[in-house]
C-alpha cells in the first residue's frame, strides 16, 4: 500500500488575511457552502482513526487552508496527544508539515513546530516592495515585517522552513531580484508557484495574472542566477530545477504539478468532507466525508469520478514535442478543460518551450556535477 498524503485544511478557506490573488478564496466562492468553518476536535479524531485503519508505513499530514494556524494551536497539541495515546498496530510513522502565511508566527507555534519536527512553509512573495503589493492584512496593510519577524523565530527555534512565493505578472521581471533578496537572508530552500486566475474565467485578466510570455521571463531570468550559484559550488535548493533534475535522473519528480498525472491525494476540509485535490475542492469532486466513509469507498468514488484517470491524457501537440519528458503536460489545473476524452493544452506551454531551449544545455551541466559528486 502506498504511503497516505492527507492535506487538512482546519480553518476551512478562512484566513486573517487579505491576499488579491488568493485562489482559496476565488474557490470558495464556486462551492454551495462557503466556509466550513473550524474542524472539531471529534472530527480530527476521526481522521486519525481513519488513517490508523487504512495506511501503512508512512503518513504526512499536511494542514493548509486559508490559514491553518486560524484552529488555534490547542487543536494540534491535541492531536498530538491523540496519536501518542492511540494503538497503531501497523506501526505507522507520522510526518507533519504546515502551509502559512507567517502571520500568526510567535514563540508557541515556533516551539511545539520545533518539539514535533514539522516542517513549516512560509509565503513570502520577496523583497518588502513585493510581498507588500498583494499580501495585505484584514486592514489592508502591508505584512512584510510581520512575516520577517516570524521567520526569524523559526530560526531560532531551528524549525526546518522553506519559503513559497507566488510568481505574479507583476513579479515576473523581478526574478533575480528575489532570489537575491533570499540569497541575502540565508533562506536556501524556495519554492515558486504560479498565480492562478479566478475559475470559469479566462486566463490574463486580472491586474496580477502571469501570462506565458511573463512566466517564461521568469523562469530564464532566475535559472541564470541559480546556475551561477551551483558553478560556484553553492546550489541553492529551488523546487522546479532541483525536480528537473530528478527526472534526469530517471526518478519521479516529488512534485506533483510535474508528474503530469494527477497523484492520489486526500483533501480533508474542515466538516470532514474529502477532495481529490486543494485546486478541486469543488462540491462536484466530494469523495465523501472522513466521518462516514473509509478510504476504500472514497478511493471508489475517485475511480467512479475519473479524476486520476482524466488526468492520464496527452494532449496531441505534446506527443511530438521534444520537452515532453521534462514537462509531462504539467498540473491538470493549468489545462482545463479536462474531460473524461480531451485535455486542454498546458496554459504555459510555450513558456516551458521557451524555458528549455534556453536552459537544458546548463540544466544538464548542474546535473552532471551533482551526481558526480562536483
Amino acid at each position: 500500500m502506498p504511503a497516505l498524503s492527507i492535506l487538512i485544511k482546519p480553518a476551512s478557506g478562512n484566513c486573517n488575511m487579505r491576499c488579491k490573488y488568493c485562489f482559496y478564496a476565488d474557490e470558495q466562492e464556486h462551492r454551495e457552502i462557503f466556509s466550513h468553518g473550524i474542524m472539531s476536535k471529534d472530527t480530527m479524531h476521526r481522521v486519525i482513526d481513519r488513517i490508523l485503519e487504512y495506511g501503512d508505513h508512512t503518513c504526512t499530514i499536511a494542514f493548509q487552508g486559508g490559514e491553518p494556524t486560524l484552529a488555534g494551536l490547542e487543536f494540534y497539541e491535541d492531536m498530538a496527544e491523540y496519536i501518542a495515546s492511540c494503538e497503531n498496530p501497523r506501526r505507522i510513522r507520522f510526518a507533519y508539515a504546515i502551509q502559512t502565511n507567517g502571520y500568526n508566527i510567535d514563540e508557541n507555534w515556533a516551539e511545539f513546530w520545533a518539539k514535533h519536527r514539522y516542517l513549516v512553509g512560509v509565503s513570502l512573495d520577496g523583497p518588502r516592495e513585493i510581498h507588500d503589493r498583494y499580501r495585505q492584512d484584514a486592514a489592508g496593510k502591508g505584512t512584510f515585517n510581520r512575516i520577517i519577524k516570524g521567520i526569524r523565530l523559526l530560526e531560532k527555534y531551528h524549525v526546518e522552513y522553506n519559503i513559497l512565493t507566488v510568481v505574479t505578472g507583476a513579479t515576473a521581471r523581478s526574478g533575480q531580484k528575489i532570489y537575491n533578496f533570499f540569497k541575502k537572508n540565508h533562506i536556501h530552500y524556495q519554492q515558486y508557484i504560479e498565480c492562478l486566475d479566478p475559475i470559469d474565467e479566462t486566463p490574463g485578466g486580472q491586474e496580477y495574472s502571469l501570462t506565458p510570455e511573463k512566466y517564461e521571463e521568469f523562469l530564464k531570468s532566475m535559472f541564470d542566477v541559480w546556475y551561477l550559484d551551483a558553478k560556484a559550488g553553492n546550489l541553492l535548493y529551488n523546487r522546479y530545477f532541483q525536480n528537473l533534475m530528478l527526472i534526469l535522473n530517471g526518478q519521479p519528480p516529488e512534485s506533483c504539478n510535474m508528474r503530469g498525472v494527477c497523484g492520489r491525494q486526500w483533501v480533508i476540509e474542515a466538516d470532514g468532507s474529502v477532495y481529490p485535490c486543494d485546486f478541486y475542492a469543488l462540491d462536484q469532486w466530494l469523495l465523501g466525508n472522513i466521518r462516514e466513509d473509509g478510504f476504500e469507498n472514497m478511493e471508489q468514488r475517485r475511480d467512479e469520478l475519473g479524476f486520476v484517470q482524466w488526468s492520464e491524457q496527452i494532449h496531441e501537440d505534446c506527443r511530438s514535442c521534444r520537452w515532453f519528458a521534462l514537462c509531462r503536460g504539467g498540473c491538470r489545473r493549468n489545462r482545463e478543460p479536462v474531460t473524461c476524452d480531451s485535455t486542454g493544452k498546458n496554459y504555459y506551454c510555450s513558456a516551458y518551450k521557451g524555458f528549455f531551449e534556453y536552459a537544458y544545455p546548463r540544466l544538464w551541466e548542474v546535473y552532471r556535477e551533482a551526481v558526480s559528486g562536483k
